[in-house]
This record gives structure tokens, sequence and C-alpha cells, in this order.
């Protein structure tokens, strides 16, 4: 297969590259994930195979996270530097724990937010959850939105019962039958769908949007003291992650091909089929409008109105005290 030899070549060659570089050239720096490395985050590890990271002065460390809510503490303990979760759980630790971690870039600019159901369940809407089990992390995003889902949809939440798991885990119990429904980002439908099919099943998703989430989720957050101490830092990694994301969309195979090689738990067509589906939330219209990364007054106000109303937060509550985009790079 010449396009996978030229490929892996050019992963070598660009390992090569990144060896050679100046001692002390780059700063160690760990990426806390919100969930297990899936191909929703190949741009991060193709990023580190490629030297992106590394030519931007990072040396990037990634582990994996266990919902939005666990990276956030982990985050504000000091276990990581950067952390990726979604925006709705950052308000709520701010708020009822006065965590002092902000959001400093923006990932999916529409919310991919969904529940994965069992085809044989017969659950086709929101309504049909009632008197079912819907596996959950702790603090995460899906649980804090579904009161307004439900209130949209006409579903009473509290015929709902929410059962904490392990999140890898998750879809072993929904596949078995243990839970009813699972939360997961559609971004993650194509291998999820592939592992219960070899089961003998099929799965089904229900996506948040459908309710009108056309708000921020997943984003990239750090500390306070890391944002004033290491801004610098924070600016090269911001910068690193726009190419590392316009790399992949330029070449999905290839950053495939390189995530594999680092996490080899992931098969490449898994990969292809999350990262295909992720940069349709990356590259959007509304990004082109912002940048890459980048938020606005109206989104933003109307994420925080979603989140506030479900979670019975401050609505007076300025939500842009929560993020500093001063970091993210002056270009789109």
């Amino acid at each position: 297969m010449p396009g996978l030899k030229t490929s892996i070549l050019a992963v070598a060659a660009s390992l090569a590259l990144a060896a050679i570089a100046p001692a002390g050239a780059a700063e160690r720096v760990t990426l806390m994930l919100d969930w297990i490395p899936t191909g929703d985050y190949a741009p991060y590890y193709a990023g580190i195979a490629s030297g992106i990271y590394q030519r931007n002065g990072i040396e990037l460390r990634i582990v994996k996270g266990n919902g939005s809510g666990d990276t956030l503490s982990k985050l504000a303990g000091g276990a990581a530097d950067i952390g990726m979760a979604d925006i709705s759980a950052l308000f709520t630790a701010r708020q009822r724990g006065n965590m002092p971690v902000k959001m400093i870039a923006s990932v999916y600019a529409h919310s991919p937010h969904s529940l994965f159901v069992r085809k044989d369940s017969g659950i086709t809407s929101f309504a049909g959850l009632e008197g079912r089990r819907i596996g959950i992390t702790p603090g995460n995003s899906h649980r804090l939105y579904f009161p307004a889902v439900a209130a949209a949809a006409r579903t009473d939440p509290n015929k709902i019962e929410w059962v904490t798991v392990d999140g890898s885990s998750m879809a072993a119990l929904l596949i078995s039958g243990r839970i009813d429904a699972a939360p997961f980002y559609s971004t993650n439908f194509y291998y999820q769908n592939k592992q219960a099919m070899r089961a003998g099943r099929e799965l089904a998703f229900l996506p948040f949007v459908e309710a009108g989430f056309s708000i921020y989720s997943l984003s990239f957050h750090a500390t306070e003291a890391t944002i004033q101490n290491r801004a610098a830092m924070l600016r090269n990694f911001l910068k690193a992650t726009r190419e590392a994301w316009v790399a992949a969309r330029a070449n999905p195979q290839a950053t495939c091909e390189a995530h594999v090689k680092l996490v080899p738990e992931v098969a490449l067509d898994d990969c292809l089929g999350s990262l295909n589906a992720t940069l349709g939330f990356i590259f959007t219209d509304h990004s082109a409008s912002v940048g890459l990364g980048g938020i606005n007054d109206e989104r933003l106000g109307k994420t925080y109105e979603v989140v506030a109303a479900s979670q019975s937060l401050d609505t007076r509550l300025n939500p842009r005290t929560a993020v500093d985009m001063s970091l993210l790079p002056t270009s789109p």
C-alpha cells in the first residue's frame, strides 16, 4: 500500500526531526482528555507524532479522562496543565466550588451531545426514556443539560433513573442491556455501533441538537494560576493545536495512521469515523466567523442560559468571567 507506506515514512521523518530539536527547547505539558483516547483526539496525538507541538515549544503528554467533572477536578488539583472538558461543567464547578479554572479555547463550535440507545430497545425519542436507566459519569455534561432537553421534548426527567458508572465500561453496559441509554458525543457513533454489531446488536442515537442546542461544549481549560504564570506556554499550545486541526482536516488518513501507532487499541477505521465527524464540529460556519477556538458573546450567553436554567445557577452572572480568550492566536 504505497499511500500507507508514504504516510508512515512521513511520520517517522517528523519524529526524527523532533528528536534532534535543541535540548531544553520544548516545555513539558500534560493535557488531560475528558474521555478515553478515541479518534476524536487524533489531531493531538498526530500533532505529537508529526512534531507540530515540538516545533511550537511543547513536549506534550496526553492522559485519558473520566468525564468533564473529573477532568476539571484533577486539573484544579495539579494533575495536568491543560484539560479538555465541557464548558457546562466549568460553569457549575466555578459557582458551586469556586474552582479557579477558566476556559481558554473552544473545541466544538456546536454541541455534539447525544444519548446512544440500542435499536431493539424500542427507544426512538427522549420520551421513550421514561422508566429506563441511563448511565452517567460524575459531572458529565449530558446530565447537566438533560433537564432542558427533557422539557423541550416533553419528557418527565423524574421518571428516568441515572446510574453512575465508570466511563470505560459505558458502551459495554449499554450493549449488554444493563443500562438502556448512554451519554456520548455523536462523534463516537461509528466505533460504538461497530462494537455493538459485533455482539449482534445495533445502536441509534438521540442528538441533543434536536432540542435546539446550538451551544458551546467541549473546550480547553487551564487554572487561573497557569494562565497568569505560564501564558507563553498556553499560547504555544493553542497555536500548535490550531495547526494540528488544520493538518487533520487536510489529511485525515495520515492523522489516524499516526494516532493508531500511538494508541494501538483504536482501529484505523474507528479513528477515521470519529475524526471525520469531529472535524465537522471544529470547522463550522461559526468557527469561520469567530476564528478556530474562538467564541462570541451571543452563543456564550445562550450556552450559559441553558446551563444556568438546568443547574439553578445565578442567572445574573456574566459568563465572560469564566473564560479567558486572550491566549488564542490572533490569526484565524
